[in-house]
């Protein structure tokens, strides 16, 4: 049995971090340029190489997007890019354009080549193409099934690695190439500038009455069209592994450090439940579910892992997430008082219970009993996103220790 790679997206370099303390083997970043989440704080050179040494330093590897499908304007800038990559050292870079694949290929001869979901790797020719350019792995796109990748890994060389999205939000696009974003808003999908126009609220016009919008309705918010649910295969790790995937990857380089927190932490003790006991992970699944849903999602589906999904089943009649607890910050260090120093991400009071989330598998929950900012003066309530914050728990507190609160 391969033994799959977790994982996890890191939007920022606090991300990175949390990601791979929190269990990922790998964590997916993008630079400044070139990836299709230009939206995301994305990493200067500088935290590259540092989110890169920290996770080299705990044994996990970190992959640099560079997935646009790029305009002839964007060439040479990417040449440059990827030789910048070659001086920093990931360990692969992500593409999907064929021509962007030949920059990497001649500009950074030393990275590992992956290619992207977005490049619709359907096939097992496809993949057989990619591996005699010189690939090292295939997303496949998220419209194949199981029995469609255990397929593919059956048609092509034993070294060329299958990275699958097993958990995160959809896109309505076959494979994500999306023209919504360039139509509605001028911005291009593709190039990493997405809108997200999915998410929005529509209505109909019939043609003989112009400017007549008719809502359609199916609750009070309206309807959501083009929305689809989230991705989660928590509850299906072994025909995961019975597929032969060599990477289970989640989604979210947009998501908040509490969602790569959460995410990775339950794949990793449920992965390594199963590896080490199906038993065990069958008897662990209940607790499994419970801190998955944990994550702030949109209600889950097997998206189209056991065939095509009907539309029942994939499409979600609203955009509001299920939203379970609030992130209120990262434990940065404890000092001299014993109290727990972070930057504030929402607001929190003295005398509120929250919890202590730690990467074993933990949570602690713990009132606040004091706060002070970083000038030590006391404060009643932390109203103030990004101030810091001097916590004093009831319980004990670690570094990189996440602090949420139950909604």
């Amino acid at each position: 049995m391969r033994k799959p790679e977790l994982l996890l997206p890191g939007g920022s370099l606090d991300v990175l971090k949390v990601a791979v303390l929190y269990g990922a083997d790998a964590v997916y970043i993008g630079g400044e340029s070139f990836g299709l989440r230009a939206k995301a704080k994305n990493f200067s050179r500088a935290e590259m190489e540092e989110g890169i040494a920290f996770a080299h330093e705990h044994g996990a590897k970190v992959y640099v997007t560079a997935n646009i499908f790029a305009h002839d304007a964007d060439l040479e800038g990417a040449a440059a890019y990827f030789r910048e990559l070659s001086e920093i050292g990931p360990d692969a870079v992500l593409v999907a354009d064929p021509g962007m694949f030949m920059l990497a290929k001649r500009n950074a001869p030393n990275l590992e080549l992956h290619i992207s979901t977005q490049a619709n790797n359907t096939n097992y020719e496809t993949c057989l193409f990619w591996h005699e350019l010189g690939a090292k792995r295939i997303v496949t796109a998220r419209e194949l099934s199981l029995r469609e990748i255990k397929d593919i890994r059956e048609h092509i060389p034993d070294e060329l690695e299958i990275e699958s999205f097993v958990h995160g939000a959809m896109c309505i696009s076959y494979s994500g190439r999306c023209l919504l974003s360039s139509y509605l808003a001028g911005r291009d999908a593709n190039r990493g500038l997405c809108t997200h126009p999915c998410r929005w609220k529509y209505a109909v016009m019939e043609e003989t009455r112009p400017g007549e919008y008719m809502p359609i309705e199916e609750n009070e918010r309206g309807t959501f069209i083009f929305n689809s649910k989230d991705l989660c295969m928590i509850e299906h790790l072994p025909d995961l592994y019975e597929a032969g995937i060599d990477s289970f990857k989640i989604e979210g380089r947009m998501k908040t450090a509490l969602y790569v927190a959460t995410a990775a932490r339950t794949y990793r003790l449920a992965m390594d439940a199963y590896e080490r006991d199906p038993k065990e992970y069958e008897e662990k699944l209940p607790w499994f579910r419970e801190q998955i849903a944990d994550c702030t999602y949109r209600k889950f589906t097997t998206g189209f892992f056991y065939g095509r999904p009907d539309q029942e089943d994939q499409i979600y009649d609203n955009n509001t997430y299920v939203n379970n607890y609030t992130f209120l910050g990262i434990v940065r260090e404890i000092d001299g008082n014993g109290d727990a120093v972070t930057e504030q991400k929402n607001k929190f009071c003295v005398g509120d219970t929250i919890e202590i989330m730690k990467p074993d598998g933990r949570n602690v929950v713990t009132k606040v009993l004091a706060l002070h900012d970083g000038e030590g003066q006391p404060m009643d309530s932390a109203p103030h996103p990004k101030q810091e914050l001097h916590i004093r728990l009831e319980a004990e507190a670690e570094p990189w220790d996440i602090l949420r609160r139950a909604n």
